[in-house]
């Protein structure tokens, strides 16, 4: 096994050359996170940014921490935020001044299976609606990024009781949705901390 990511980003500190070993272990998992939550364009610029505010800030690191995963998520966490401030004043301005688009498809061979999906992805989305922000964010990192309650408290920069809480009630929450339906299998879960 190679080094650990805190000895990396320590070494980076001397060597700035060593930092790519920690874009090389998590690159991946930061573009997936990026594109999730901003589409694949926003994603890579944004995933790009965050290595780059990582290497600005890798000082800062918390020598004691197993991975810089969930430090890395807090950045992109920070970045999508700010993007999606951005987007949603645009959106606003686009809705005073009446803009719309036209659905394209018409026509597709498959359009029951768009519309269908469409539909589950307005349930989701007016599901997702109804959960605090704190409780969809904790949500999210453990179902889409699969990390365990306690990496996703470490992202947000909260107790991982707290985001267990956060967790418990967001996932009550969603079952009770109207639109809910029953799931298969639960997101991770992470008794033992």
């Amino acid at each position: 096994m190679g080094a650990s990511d805190a000895a990396i980003i320590a070494a980076s500190l001397e060597e700035p050359v060593c930092f790519a070993q920690i874009f090389d272990r998590h690159a991946d998992a930061v573009r997936r996170f990026a594109i999730a939550r901003v589409g694949v364009s926003g994603g890579e610029d944004l995933a790009s940014e965050v290595f780059r505010i990582a290497f600005e800030r890798r000082s800062s690191f918390d020598g004691q921490a197993a991975s810089a995963l969930p430090w890395l998520y807090g950045i992109a966490l920070n970045l999508v935020r700010r993007e999606m401030r951005g987007r949603a004043r645009s959106y606003a301005a686009i809705e005073r001044f009446g803009g719309r688009r036209e659905l394209s498809g018409i026509g597709n061979p498959d359009i029951g299976d768009q519309i269908d999906a469409r539909a589950e992805l307005l349930e989701l989305r007016e599901a997702l609606a109804a959960l605090t922000t704190d409780e969809s964010e904790v949500l999210l990192l453990v179902a889409w990024e699969q990390l365990s309650p306690t990496d996703a408290a470490a992202v947000l920069g909260i107790p991982a009781e707290t985001a267990r809480t956060r967790l418990h009630r967001a996932r009550q929450r969603i079952r009770k949705h109207p639109g809910a339906q029953p799931a298969d299998g639960e997101v991770a879960t992470d008794a033992t901390g």
